[in-house]
């Protein structure tokens, strides 16, 4: 009994460690997948946040050349709803 018992032990060592550095290569990989994406995610959101705030500040500066009456029609023109058809105010 004390034989089988030792042999299996000199199998089941390597088979542990194996699975062991398996499971960790696993693990480890898992974990360097996610701080990579979470980096991706990160640089785009930075990405369109520069872009919109580049935006703004055309905008404001556009508007900021244009008169008063001109930002008003520009408005009108542009956001503001028109009537639909009939039946609709």
């Amino acid at each position: 009994m004390l034989e089988l018992i030792n042999s299996l032990g000199g199998i089941l060592v390597p088979i542990l460690a194996a699975l062991a550095i398996g499971a960790g290569t696993y693990f480890g990989g898992k974990a360097r997948g996610r701080k990579e994406e979470r980096t991706e995610r990160d640089t785009q959101i930075n990405k369109q946040a520069a872009e919109a705030r580049q935006e703004a500040q055309e905008v404001r500066n556009e508007t900021a050349a244009m008169s008063d009456d001109a930002v008003t029609a520009e408005l009108t023109d542009n956001w503001v709803r028109k009537p639909a058809g009939k039946g609709r105010r």
